[in-house]
C-alpha cells in the first residue's frame, strides 16, 4: 500500500485529467488522488498525479513552467483553435520558415491572451465551453501570461504544417498561441497536436503508461514507479529539524528562527524530522523571528 508520492503518467490523446484520476483509482485501489493541472483532451503527456496524503499539495504547489510540443497547421482556422473544432475560414499560405521564426519573439515573455471560448474559465459563473456548446459567444477579458521560449522545431511551407516547442508559465492556452500567431502572419492557424514534455519539474522520461502501471500494481513493484513527495518542492531550501524540535514542530509549536540554520534570504522552506522523513512545508516569519508550520503532507 502506498501512503504518499507522485505517480507521473503519460496522458494519452482523447482522456480528461479527470479521466485520468478515475481509471487510477480502478487500478491503484485508492480514492484520494488528485492531479496537478487540466490538459485537454487532445493532449498527451507528463500529467502528475498526486497520491494519498500528497494531495493535500494540490493547492500550494509552486508556480512551474510547462514545456509543450505543439503541432500547427496555417490556413485554417476553427471554433476550438484547434483541429477537433469546425472549421470557420481556410485560406491560402504562402510562409517561410523564415517568416515564422521572425514573429516568434514577439509573443515572449508577458503576453496578453483572450481565453478561447471552448475553456474551462468562468465568467458570470458559466463555464465558456459550456456557453460554447450553447451556441454563443461573449466578449471575454484578456488575461497577462509568461511565455518563456518558442522555437520551430519542424516545418513544410508546402503543407503549412509544423511543430512548435514552447516553454510557458501556468494558464497559457497553447492552441491560443497558435491562433495568434497565424493572425500575425495574415493566413490563421490551429493546433494540430500537443505533447506536454514537461510540468512541475518533471518530463516524459519520468512518465508511464496505464498499462505500466497496471502490471506494476500486479507484480508488487508498484513503489518503485512513485516518486517522493519532497520533489514538488525541490526548488525550496531544505531544513532538518533535530529530534526535539521535530517533536514540537509536529504538534504545531513556532521555533525560533535563530536556533535554526536556515538561509536569510529565504521565507519558506521545505522541512524534515531528525529522522529524514518529510513534514512538509514551513513560513518564517522575520517579524516575530518564528518558524511556523504552512503546510503538513
Amino acid at each position: 500500500m502506498i501512503d504518499s508520492g507522485i505517480l507521473v503518467m503519460d496522458k494519452p490523446q482523447g482522456f480528461t485529467s479527470f479521466d485520468v484520476i478515475g481509471k487510477l483509482r480502478g487500478i491503484l485501489k485508492m480514492r484520494k488522488l488528485g492531479h496537478t493541472g487540466t490538459l485537454d483532451p487532445m493532449a498527451t503527456g507528463v500529467l502528475p498525479v498526486l497520491i494519498g496524503t500528497a494531495a493535500r499539495a494540490c493547492d500550494i504547489l509552486p508556480d512551474s513552467d510547462k514545456a509543450y510540443e505543439a503541432g500547427f497547421q496555417l490556413g485554417t482556422v476553427t471554433d476550438t483553435q484547434d483541429i477537433t473544432g469546425r472549421v470557420t475560414e481556410t485560406g491560402p499560405f504562402s510562409v517561410t520558415e523564415e517568416a515564422i521564426s521572425a514573429v516568434l519573439p514577439s509573443f515572449t515573455g508577458r503576453i496578453s491572451q483572450i481565453p478561447p471560448m471552448y475553456s474551462a474559465v468562468q465568467i458570470g459563473g458559466k463555464r465558456l465551453y459550456e456557453l460554447a456548446r450553447a451556441g454563443k459567444e461573449i466578449e471575454r477579458p484578456a488575461r497577462t501570461v509568461q511565455v518563456d521560449a518558442i522555437r520551430l522545431l519542424r516545418y513544410d511551407p508546402e503543407s503549412g504544417s509544423g511543430v512548435l516547442a514552447v516553454s510557458c508559465g501556468k494558464g497559457t492556452y497553447i492552441r491560443t498561441l497558435i491562433h495568434d500567431i497565424g493572425q500575425r502572419l495574415l493566413c490563421g492557424a490551429c493546433m494540430t497536436s500537443l505533447i506536454r514534455t514537461a510540468a512541475c519539474g518533471f518530463s516524459l522520461t519520468d512518465a508511464h503508461s496505464f498499462e505500466e502501471v497496471q502490471l506494476a500494481a500486479e507484480n508488487g513493484s508498484l513503489p518503485s514507479l512513485v516518486i517522493p513527495t519532497d520533489r514538488l518542492f525541490a526548488g525550496l531550501p531544505a531544513l532538518r529539524l533535530s529530534a526535539a524540535q521535530s517533536r514540537l514542530y509536529a504538534n504545531g509549536v513556532r521555533l525560533e528562527l535563530s536556533r535554526l540554520c536556515v538561509s536569510a534570504d529565504a521565507d519558506r522552506f521545505r522541512v524534515y524530522a531528525d529522522d529524514g522523513r518529510f513534514f512538509g512545508l514551513a513560513q518564517a516569519d522575520a517579524a516575530s523571528g518564528l518558524l511556523r508550520v504552512y503546510k503538513n503532507l
